[in-house]
């Protein structure tokens, strides 16, 4: 079979160095790469080393090899186009159709998939000007990335920076594998939790779970894949932000639920991922509890914490607002699922059964999709990433019946 097809972008700012990682990602696991800098990029990474790490030849403008008409060519024969780093004059000529290049030429001609990866200072990012392009590419089509947050050139910390590498690979992997032009999700805004929350006993103990937090990281990493913007609210996972994801980080069940309830506002659809504690211990202790010679250690007392899954769905901000919540059982799963489902109020159920060496921590799961409508999908054994595209294939349609009805 032919490899995919893929252009990398590479546009003219400092993060042009980290391009050289996603390139040798995307060549070592078996894609064609044609990379396409600006003469701009070149200042910062020469064409010798693009040449040398793709295998193909390098050129920056329409000219070169003209008898293959390669503004066109390269466009049409893609399988995906991702622009890292895309600097804010990229994308505001991207947005406007400007072609005085080769890679805007490409992104021109191009009718595959389209990823931009921006990375600038914060207050580029955040200029209404750069704000309203990256609205635009969105509205046509592309997948735009949020930028990560944190050390930007010389002393300068904040949003803009360009996402590590390897998440940007992730995002072009899960593109290619839907191989839709369209993003589904694009305009959407979703709010995903992931993780364990944990109960502090004392300033060293807690009571906490087995998660891991890689099916909510899953669920982040495919809506973003699929247009949509993210927000992902994670509870001691110790993972990498995935690539343009907001991402939020709590440690209790309380915490948890103050950043719920501030992110939904605005959502279209809220996937609670995480396993959040059930309860927690009535008193803290100041100090760290001691063990005592021949004394057997108090009761723990412990009180209940906020159901945020009920509460969610029984106080939504909008009426066509998703509302998603995962089930972790250990017996009479599909029965427990069930009336978890009523109790909770949600419209999609992902029920699974979880035990020593079971889903959590793996990098596969099974589950079986409950609707509050009363279908059921069964999800076989297999990548967390499929389920967590088949949870977004059921949550789509129900937005669209949201805007249908309104």
């Amino acid at each position: 079979m032919d490899k995919p097809k893929v252009v990398l972008g590479v546009a003219g700012g400092i993060a042009a160095y980290k391009a050289c990682e996603l390139l040798r990602r995307l060549t070592e696991s078996g894609h064609d790469v044609q990379v396409v800098p600006t003469e701009s990029a070149l200042h910062f990474v020469g064409e010798a080393t693009w040449s040398a790490l793709s295998g193909h030849p390098v050129a920056t403008q329409v000219w070169s090899g003209a008898h293959e008409v390669p503004h066109v060519r390269i466009g049409q024969s893609a399988d995906l186009v991702v622009v890292a780093p895309a600097t804010a004059d990229l994308l505001a000529k991207a947005a406007h159709g400007l072609a005085d290049d080769l890679l805007t030429n490409t992104l021109l001609t191009a009718r595959c998939p389209v990823v931009f990866a921006p990375a600038m200072h914060t207050e580029m990012w955040e200029h209404p000007a750069t704000q309203e392009n990256v609205a635009t590419l969105r509205r046509r089509g592309a997948v735009v990335v949020e930028p990560a947050v944190g050390r930007l050139t010389g002393v300068d910390t904040g949003k803009g920076r360009l996402p590590d590498p390897e998440e940007i690979y992730e995002v072009c992997r899960r593109v290619l594998a839907r191989g839709v032009a369209a993003p589904d999700l694009a305009g959407r805004h979703v709010v995903v939790s992931a993780g364990g929350t944990r109960e502090p006993l004392d300033p060293v103990r807690y009571l906490g779970n087995r998660s891991s937090g890689k099916q909510g990281y899953a669920l982040a990493r495919t809506a973003a894949a699929r247009g949509a913007r993210v927000t992902l609210i994670e509870a001691n996972t110790g993972m990498t932000d995935p690539a343009g994801v907001d991402v939020v980080h709590v440690g209790t069940a309380r915490q948890l639920r103050e950043a719920v309830l501030k992110a939904v506002a605005d959502a279209d659809a809220v996937v609670m991922a995480a396993a959040v504690a059930d309860f927690r211990p009535a008193a803290y202790a100041e100090g760290k509890i001691k063990k005592k010679d021949d004394e057997e250690p108090a009761p723990l007392t412990l009180i209940r914490n906020p159901d945020i899954l009920a509460e969610i769905s029984a106080n939504r901000p909008h009426p066509g607002q998703v509302v998603v919540g995962f089930a972790a059982e250990t017996d009479d799963v599909l029965d427990n699922g069930r009336r978890k489902l009523r109790r909770k109020g949600c419209d999609l159920l992902v029920v699974n059964e979880v035990g020593e060496s079971r889903t959590f921590g793996a990098a596969s799961n099974e589950a079986v999709v409950l609707a509050a409508d009363g279908a059921e999908t069964p999800v076989p054994y297999g990548p967390k990433e499929a389920l967590a595209d088949i949870v977004w294939d059921l949550v789509g349609p129900r937005l669209e019946d949201v805007e249908t009805r309104h």
